[in-house]
C-alpha cells in the first residue's frame, strides 16, 4: 500500500475514504444546507472567527481563492505589499499582475525567515493590502503570524493569509491576529480529497467584497456569500468532498478540536526530525512549519530520492521543481500518518543509505 508523506492530497482516514466511496447525493436539499453551515460552524471555530465573520466553499484548488481574494477584495486602486519567499508567493505577484493590480514585493532567499527589520521599510507607506501564504510550503518556511497581524494594524492594511497548507497544521488566531481574509484547501491538514478550497471573511472584508463588487462570475464572492445565507453555492460544488470535508471536522471536533489537530501534526514532525540528525540531510528552513520538513540531500540529487523511495518501497515524499528539483524534496506531516509511518520511511532511507544510495 502507498505511504503518503506528501504536502497535498495527504493520506485520508478510513472515515473520509468510506465517505469519499458513497454515491453523490443531490446537493438543493435542507440536509445538504445544513452539512454545509456545520461545516462553516466549524471551520470558523477551529480558525477562531467569530461569529459574525463569513466563510465560503469554492470548487477548484487553493489557487481559485488565492485569485478570488484578489480580485473580490482590490481594486487597481489598491497599493499591495507581498510577501514573496518561494513559488507561493509569486503566484500572488503573478494573480495581481495579471489583474493590473499595483503591488510590491518583500523579496526573502530561500529558506530564510521574516523579520521585523525585513519590515522597516515598508511601514508607512500607504500600502492598502497585505498578502501573505502563511507556509510558504515550497521552502517549508513559516512566517510570524502575530508579527503580520501587528504591521498590518500599524499601517492600517487590509490582511490576506493564505493558509492553505498551515491551518490545523499550525497555530492561527484569526481574530487576535486582525485577518481579514484566510484561505484554506481540502487537500492538506483538512485531508480530504483535493478540489475545494475555503476563505474565512471578517465583517471588514464582507464589507470590502461588497464596496469592491468584482467584475466576475464564477469567483465572485458577492454571489458565493450570498447563497450561503441558506448552506448553498451558486454553482455545483464538489458535494462528495464537502461531504467529506464534513465527517473530517466533526470528527476533529470530537477528538479535542484544532488545538489537539496540530498537537498531533507537531507531534509527527517533531518525532521525523529527531530521527533524520544520523542521515545525510539538512533541514533548510530557517523557521519550518509542522506541516512539512524541508531536506537538502548532502550526497545525492534530492529527486533521485523521490524516485527511489516511490518506485522501490511505495513511499511517496514531495518533490520540488524547477532549479529546487534536485536540491530540495520535503516530508510531510499532514493527514492520517502515525508515529510508526515515520518509522518506516526512517527504515526506507537508512537502507538507501546502506546502499550506498544517500
Amino acid at each position: 500500500m502507498m505511504l503518503n508523506f506528501t504536502v497535498g492530497p495527504v493520506m485520508s482516514s478510513e472515515e473520509v475514504r468510506a465517505v469519499g466511496g458513497e454515491q453523490v447525493p443531490y446537493f438543493r436539499t435542507p440536509e445538504f444546507s445544513e452539512v454545509m453551515f456545520e461545516n462553516e460552524r466549524l471551520i470558523k471555530k477551529f480558525a477562531n472567527a467569530t461569529e459574525r465573520d463569513k466563510v465560503v466553499f469554492i470548487t477548484g484548488s487553493g489557487t481559485a481563492s488565492m485569485e478570488a481574494a484578489v480580485i473580490n477584495c482590490f481594486t487597481e486602486r489598491d497599493k499591495l505589499l507581498i510577501v514573496n519567499g518561494g513559488s507561493f508567493g509569486q503566484r500572488f505577484v503573478d494573480i495581481c499582475q495579471v489583474y493590473g493590480m499595483r503591488c510590491e514585493e518583500i523579496k526573502l532567499p530561500f529558506g530564510k525567515a521574516l523579520k521585523e527589520e525585513d519590515l522597516l521599510p515598508f511601514e508607512n507607506r500607504g500600502f492598502t493590502g497585505f498578502l501573505v501564504n502563511l507556509h510558504e510550503t515550497s521552502t517549508g518556511v513559516l512566517y510570524d503570524l502575530p508579527m503580520l497581524g501587528r504591521f498590518c494594524k500599524r499601517n492600517g492594511m487590509f490582511f490576506v493569509v493564505d493558509a492553505i497548507s498551515s491551518f490545523l497544521a499550525d497555530p492561527i488566531d484569526f481574530k487576535a491576529n486582525g485577518v481579514d481574509v484566510l484561505l484554506t484547501g481540502s487537500q492538506k491538514a483538512l485531508a480530504c480529497a483535493p478540489g475545494v478550497s475555503v476563505l474565512v471573511l471578517s465583517e471588514n472584508a464582507v464589507r470590502k467584497i461588497h464596496a469592491v463588487n468584482a467584475k466576475c462570475y464564477y469567483l465572485n464572492l458577492t454571489s458565493a456569500l450570498k447563497d450561503m445565507e441558506r448552506g448553498q453555492t451558486p454553482f455545483t460544488p464538489a458535494v462528495g468532498i464537502l461531504n467529506q470535508l464534513h465527517a473530517r471536522l466533526r470528527k476533529i471536533e470530537a477528538d479535542g478540536g484544532s488545538g489537539a489537530e496540530i498537537e498531533r501534526v507537531a507531534n509527527l514532525a517533531n518525532d521525523f526530525r529527531a530521527k533524520i540528525k544520523d542521515l545525510p540531510f539538512e533541514i533548510v528552513s530557517e523557521s519550518p512549519s509542522n506541516a512539512a520538513t524541508p531536506l537538502h540531500p548532502l550526497n545525492v540529487s534530492a529527486y533521485q530520492i523521490f524516485t527511489a523511495l516511490k518506485d522501490e518501497y511505495e513511499i511517496w515524499v514531495c518533490p520540488n521543481g524547477g532549479e529546487l528539483k534536485d536540491s530540495v524534496f520535503r516530508v510531510g506531516h499532514m493527514g492520517a500518518l502515525k508515529v510508526e509511518d515515520n518509522d518506516l520511511l526512517i527504515a526506507a532511507l537508512n537502507d538507501l543509505k546502506r546502499r550506498g544510495l544517500l
